[in-house]
């Protein structure tokens, strides 16, 4: 399966279970990628941020992409292949297409400052890891410190005919997705599937601007699934509905620093993942936080049952 520019819907990313030593808990990850296969995910992405890939090494790294390729069967699976080098980028990325991966998304390094640094960035990418993988552009400011503005996504995927996918995570950031569908209504852009991550904090907005889905790894996609389902078909209200009512949550876990602690304790509390370990370093929440979740959980189960555990 290759990713193309007509993906849309909801591709979780998905967090990397841990057990408290260390080890990848390969059960939790197996009931992961079941899980967003029972829910009816369009696809899902691995090795991201949220994936704390750079903790991983690169025979653990195609040991998970082959087990979401072989449990998410028939639904694409895009892999983060961002490194420091473009040798390790391409073996990763050859690697995770053997290994049955879409496509793989890569993120700007934060050296990165003029438009045209940009640019020629991603074309040495697209070039390292060859004319034939698909890839996806991340434009994470707030996190990578790199400013991607709206000519400068139109030129890379201009120049690069594999480039087939913005994540989009730019914050505020509506007025870019109505700047390149405008763009593509005019014949000015190429076909470009747009799917949003932010935590999934502006959805709701994001899907009425022209967005084609959702590639976050909120701990409950299944919402992002419904928004992304009812926005697309008009019920402007429904959506709106249950995302405010997920807006707390989705607050609290948009938290710097601590939010995959957050996620990861919410999918352990739902029976998903056994523990919500990080690997070192990183660390797991306090117990004030996590009776802060508890609260926001227990909330929230008043209007969405899922929510119950």
């Amino acid at each position: 399966m290759t990713l193309t520019s007509a993906a849309a819907g909801v591709f979780p990313i998905a967090p990397t279970p841990f057990a408290p030593d260390g080890a990848i808990d390969w059960p939790s990850l197996d009931r992961l990628f079941e899980f967003y296969a029972e829910i009816g995910v369009d696809g899902a992405t691995v090795l991201g941020v949220m994936g704390e890939a750079p903790k991983l090494e690169l025979a653990e790294s195609i040991a998970i992409v082959r087990r979401a390729v072989t449990i998410l069967a028939r639904k694409p699976v895009v892999v983060g292949v961002s490194a420091p080098g473009f040798a390790a980028m391409r073996a990763l990325a050859r690697d995770a297409m053997e290994a049955g991966a879409a496509g793989v998304m890569i993120a700007p390094p934060n050296t990165l400052r003029t438009d045209d640094q940009i640019v020629g960035y991603y074309a040495a990418a697209a070039e390292a890891i060859g004319a034939d993988v698909p890839f996806v552009v991340q434009d994470y400011p707030l996190v990578v410190n790199v400013v991607m503005s709206p000519g400068v996504i139109r030129r890379i995927a201009t120049d690069n005919p594999n480039c087939v996918m913005l994540k989009h995570e730019d914050w505020p950031g509506l007025e870019k997705i109505s700047t390149l569908r405008a763009w593509q209504a005019e014949g000015a852009l190429k076909p470009l599937s747009i799917l949003t991550a932010n935590g999934g904090l502006f959805l709701d907005f994001e899907m009425e601007r022209g967005a084609d889905g959702s590639n976050t790894g909120y701990a409950f996609p299944e919402m992002l699934i419904d928004v992304v389902r009812w926005s697309k078909a008009g019920e402007r209200d429904r959506a709106h509905d249950l995302f405010d009512a997920h807006l707390p949550l989705l607050r609290y876990e948009q938290q710097l620093g601590v939010g995959l602690a957050v996620r990861k304790y919410v999918l352990m509390r739902r029976g998903i993942l056994t523990h919500d370990a990080q690997r070192k370093p990183g660390a797991g929440l306090s117990v004030a936080a996590r009776a802060e979740v508890d609260y926001l959980l227990a909330r929230l189960a008043k209007k969405d049952a899922r929510a119950i555990a």
